[in-house]
């Protein structure tokens, strides 16, 4: 191995420590090109499951809860003696900070005879339309008397009203009293249903629209 001289010698040295330096310098970090930025993350608009195909009217944002009325779309809630007192249809699991809602309505000058009968519940931690069916089969099971489920899929949609969802009725050709009617409505967080005698579904989604926007907040 060839020895080197001073001068030689020094300016190795020299050099060595310059690259030395360079090679932890940040700055010269900092001069490296950027990474390729992140592929950018799905919208909103993509991400959000389209609504249900029954829906009506799109459902209302926010949270909606359910309460009793003293008069719902001008019918007077029953009290006394010949009020509902149980729960005749079952509502489905019930959890913390659910409210269930069962009422009976008198229409206007009514004081004897089958009332209009309404069954309802809020913060729904499942598919509400999953919620409104088992509170409809349970409803027409009550309204027949004898077992049947009936076919709540031949119901009709109707104008939901300002909190949107779906409102829906349908005819019980198969009771006894065959003008009796059943509706139901869902939205974002509520479900219910209600048992109109005597009526007709048209007349029955009208009436419901209204109570419904006495009942719901």
């Amino acid at each position: 191995m060839p020895s080197l001289g001073p001068r030689t010698l020094l300016a190795t040295i020299a050099l060595t420590t310059t690259l030395t330096l360079t090679a932890c310098d940040p700055a010269a970090e900092a001069e490296a090109p950027p990474a390729p930025p992140a592929p950018p993350a799905p919208s909103a608009a993509s991400a959000t499951a389209s609504a249900p195909a029954s829906s009506t009217s799109p459902a209302g944002s926010g949270k909606h809860t359910l309460a009793e009325a003293a008069t719902a779309g001008g019918l007077t809630k029953a009290t006394g003696a010949g009020a509902v007192s149980d729960v005749p249809v079952d509502p489905g699991e019930m959890r913390d900070g659910m409210h269930l809602v069962v009422a009976d309505y008198n229409r206007a000058g009514q004081t004897s005879g089958r009332r209009i009968l309404f069954v309802g519940v809020d913060s729904v931690p499942e598919d509400p339309n999953k919620r409104r069916e088992h509170l409809w089969r349970g409803l027409i099971d009550y309204a027949l008397q004898n077992g049947s489920t009936g076919t709540p899929t031949t119901a009709k949609p109707y104008q939901p009203g300002p909190f949107g969802g779906s409102l829906e009725c349908l005819s019980l050709p198969e009771s006894a009293n065959t003008t009796d009617v059943i509706c139901g409505w869902s939205d974002t967080t509520t479900a219910a249903v209600a048992l109109f005698p005597r009526t007709t579904p048209a007349d029955a989604a009208r009436l419901f629209g209204a109570m419904r926007a006495d009942l719901e907040h």
